[in-house]
């Protein structure tokens, strides 16, 4: 015998998917290898236009492997308890942005204000360290597609 009562739906608004993706911290970014196996990794990031964007290292592999095959998937996720679980999951496409493009610009001056107060004074970095991150970068555009995969337990009221 089913339940009579409607369960609540746990899924969120495009425009509420959004918000929670603009609002979270740290993302990760599924990037595919030579031989298909995705690789998943936590990256900074901000949000302009419906699209993210995060830096990485021109030569990094992470940019390697958008420049061999832009398939990507962007996860971000809040919560401890199964009750309390939030995340937001796109499926899309990367692109390599020019940090000294407008648009770069404009990625590198909110990436700035997102993150200042979370990075390392590079006074307190190895020489190898700053070395590494003194090499050439670039913002990395994911465009999602249309479809956003959502959920938010707490709406169960559990």
């Amino acid at each position: 015998m089913s339940d009579p009562t409607p369960r609540p739906s746990v899924r969120l608004s495009r425009d509420e998917a959004w918000a929670f993706v603009e609002d979270s911290h740290t993302g990760i970014v599924a990037t595919l290898r030579s031989d298909g196996v995705p690789i998943m990794l936590p990256v900074w990031f901000i949000v302009m236009d419906h699209k993210i964007y995060f830096r990485t290292g021109a030569a990094s592999k992470k940019a390697v492997r958008a420049r061999r095959d832009p398939r990507a998937s962007f996860l971000v996720e809040e919560g401890e308890r199964w009750a309390e679980l939030q995340a937001v999951h796109m499926v899309g496409r990367l692109s390599e942005v020019d940090v000294t493009s407008t648009l770069g610009v404009a990625a590198q001056e909110r990436f700035q204000a997102k993150y200042a107060t979370f990075r390392t004074d590079e006074a307190k970095m190895s020489d190898a360290t700053r070395a590494k991150y003194a090499a050439a970068r670039v913002f990395l555009e994911f465009e999602p597609e249309d479809r956003v995969l959502s959920w938010d337990n707490r709406r169960l009221n559990l």
